[in-house]
């Protein structure tokens, strides 16, 4: 379990799940505050860290684009300085594809909070990504719902913001399809589709990179193993690096065609090898039908 001393900032788009992360962390037991002005975030610490207070030492509050654009400006900069009194501080920005985001408003036949008429909306989104952009730049962790249902996000929020422990680094293998997109989380990504693919082979078509038959048949390939050891000497040599920085959160995106055998099978053999010499590591296959970010 993280050091009980938390204070989580959640921005992002409207529509990609802020509203969801909120009631995962209430859920968690922290202290949350929904639509919070941006200039009063220092007002709230200040109150938080009245001496002899220690009844509030977990919040979590979500900060939109209905702020004033100077305020939102000056979040990272606010945030730099809440971490530099020692406050463990995570700004945590949610996003989706402006297609999902158009389909779950028609679905509610909610209001965008910066659209005047339904007509509008897709301007709305587009004004919305360019208000939070300073946000965005300055996140420690972007969570991408475009393909996330209601309970994964909470996962997500569970595992790999509320576990991870003060001061460490939270690394996530994820393994997509290319014919999906490439997930906008990403740090890294690695292109495995010049691999020989199970897909063709009629006995593994049906299975995934999860069953043993296609992890044995991608072993037994030389290029596979080579892709493999290249993949893990560049993470072991990179890795200290962000942890030198003191980043909170690294996300490396594995991907396929179809995001079923190769890349699924890569996510997992690296999330082994890299629990290894480092924790924590997590693990989330975006293309599969299971649920939540599992650690390794």
């Amino acid at each position: 379990m993280a050091d009980e001393n938390r204070f989580l900032i959640i921005s992002g788009l409207s529509g990609s799940g802020k509203t969801i992360a909120l009631h995962a962390l209430e859920d968690l037991g922290y202290y949350c505050i929904d639509n919070m002005p941006a200039g009063l975030l220092r007002s709230l610490l200040d109150e938080i860290r009245r001496p002899g207070d220690a009844t509030v030492t977990r919040v979590a509050v979500s900060v939109d684009a209905r702020n004033r654009p100077e305020d939102l400006e000056a979040l990272p900069e606010l945030i730099i300085e809440i971490k530099k009194s020692g406050i463990a501080t995570d700004l945590l920005f949610l996003q989706a594809d402006d297609d999902v985001l158009l389909k779950r408003y028609r679905e509610t036949r909610r209001r965008h909070p910066l659209a005047s008429v339904a007509s509008e909306l897709r301007a709305a989104i587009e004004q919305e990504r360019d208000l939070l952009g300073p946000v965005i730049n300055a996140a420690d962790l972007v969570i991408d719902s475009s393909r996330t249902s209601v309970y994964e996000l909470a996962d997500i929020i569970q595992e790999r913001v509320d576990h991870r422990p003060t001061n460490e680094l939270s690394i996530l293998l994820e393994s997509f399809g290319f014919k999906h997109g490439i997930p906008a989380d990403a740090d890294f990504v690695f292109d495995l589709r010049c691999l020989p693919n199970p897909y063709w082979n009629a006995e593994l078509r049906s299975l995934n990179g999860l069953d043993p038959e296609v992890a044995e048949f991608l072993d037994k390939q030389p290029a596979y193993e080579q892709m493999y050891n290249d993949i893990l000497k560049f993470l072991k040599r990179w890795i200290p690096e962000y942890v030198s920085v003191n980043r909170s959160y690294l996300t490396v995106a594995l991907g396929c065609t179809g995001g079923q055998h190769r890349s699924v099978r890569m996510a997992e053999k690296l999330a082994a090898a890299l629990s290894d010499i480092h924790d924590p590591v997590h693990k989330r296959h975006n293309e599969l039908p299971t649920l939540g970010v599992k650690a390794d």
